[in-house]
């Protein structure tokens, strides 16, 4: 594995039972109580390229959840290090209030990945609020009130990105709120009886991750987006962990030929390092913000530190053969883990490993990390680990990580 240069530690951190005390008493008692039920007795240290190693130990892992896709690039990234080392002795966040050059070229940027088909962009901080901000539009858009979205999908904790999810993401919270429905993923059937006169939106992921990423009909995405539009809804398509080269085309849903009304964008976007997301609209969709020029601000959304992090992205995945370099690895990786006990759910190095049950994936994610291989099961399936290592890997490591999982199952 990749090792990272080493740099002096600023404020080093005391030993471990120090550091996971003080998590418990001011961070989350719960995380601790549930990660060393399962034995993942795991603190990020050092990290780069496609590896960290434990805080306190010598124990050293392929990052292959990559935390839903930020880490695309790996760690560290040193082109996305570069450039901000650069930009940071010349700017800073900016002023959301007026006009900047590098917002303005990012946008630009982002619309040239589309064909030029969303144009209009918005940024923001987390996916969480660009989801916010794309339902809101589309209500604003369409004078309606509803939503509807996929049973164990995930688009954010925030207000309205929550009450698009699952049920025990919000129930602690109280009533959700109105106008918020879920129907099954890849059932045009339900979607076609679900969206009414009143549907502002359909908001879907392509591949659903925290629901196992299961791979969607063919025609399903198509059939849901023509049923929008004959409807008046809106379709957006949340590629906060699908986009930006992930599944091999620079969006997932370019696999389709879609023309989505909406695309939402983040996580890989910040290169790992600055947080940016975007939501891209339609001329139409996005005409809301000439005339109402001030009816949403983000005050980091858009930081020209994390727009300058954001374009170093965009050169790098759009560098000739990168994405099909992307395919490649991922056959690679199926030829590498055919004959397991398992069901490989894959579109480029989108990836779940399906297990037949849950108790059966539980026991593969502790075998997994032990072997040095981070995985994260999807919390709306547990019997699925997901499975998204870094884009940039060589032949080597992707033999390195294949041997590692396949030496945890029985000979």
């Amino acid at each position: 594995m990749t090792t990272p240069i080493d740099t002096p530690e600023r404020y080093p951190l005391p030993d471990r039972t120090t550091t996971v005390d003080a998590f418990a008493d001011h961070v989350s008692r719960g995380k601790v109580a549930t990660y060393a039920r399962y034995g993942l007795d795991l603190i990020m240290g050092e990290r780069g390229g496609p590896s960290f190693s434990d805080a306190f130990d010598a124990r050293r892992f392929y990052n292959c959840h990559c935390n839903g896709g930020v880490f695309n690039l790996g760690h560290r990234n040193p082109q996305v290090i570069a450039a901000l080392r650069d930009a940071m002795d010349r700017v800073d966040i900016g002023n959301h209030h007026l006009v900047s050059g590098y917002r303005a070229r990012l946008a630009q940027r982002l619309a040239a990945t589309t064909n030029g088909h969303l144009p209009g962009v918005v940024f923001g901080v987390s996916g969480g609020e660009a989801n916010d901000l794309a339902m809101k539009t589309a209500r604003a858009h369409t004078g309606r009130r509803d939503i509807l979205s996929a049973r164990g999908g995930y688009h954010g904790h925030t207000g309205l990105s929550m009450a698009a999810g699952d049920v025990e993401y919000r129930e602690v919270f109280g009533e959700n709120l109105p106008g918020f429905r879920q129907v099954p993923f890849d059932d045009l059937g339900a979607m076609e009886a679900a969206i009414t006169d009143q549907t502002a939106a359909v908001i879907l992921e392509p591949i659903p991750a925290t629901l196992g990423m299961p791979i969607p009909s063919e025609g399903y995405l198509q059939g849901v987006q023509k049923l929008c539009h004959e409807r008046g809804a809106l379709f957006i398509v949340d590629e906060v962990q699908t986009g930006l080269g992930r599944t091999g085309r620079i969006w997932c849903h370019q696999h389709e030929d879609l023309k989505p009304d909406m695309l939402v964008t983040g996580k890989g976007l910040s290169g790992g390092i600055y947080p940016i997301t975007a939501t891209l609209m339609t001329t139409e969709v996005h005409a809301l913000f000439e005339q109402h020029p001030f009816v949403h601000i983000s005050t980091y959304g858009g930081s020209e530190l994390g727009c300058v992090a954001a374009e170093t992205v965009l050169d790098i995945i759009e560098t000739p053969g990168f994405l099909e370099r992307v395919e490649e690895v991922g056959r690679r990786f199926e030829a590498g883990l055919a004959g397991l006990p398992l069901t490989l759910r894959r579109k480029g190095l989108f990836m779940g490993l399906k297990m037949p049950s849950e108790p059966a994936a539980m026991v593969l994610n502790k075998m997994l990390m032990e072997a040095g291989v981070c995985v994260v099961w999807a919390n709306n399936d547990r019997s699925v680990l997901q499975f998204l290592p870094p884009l940039i890997l060589s032949d080597a490591e992707v033999d390195d990580i294949v041997g590692r999982v396949r030496g945890v199952f029985p000979s």
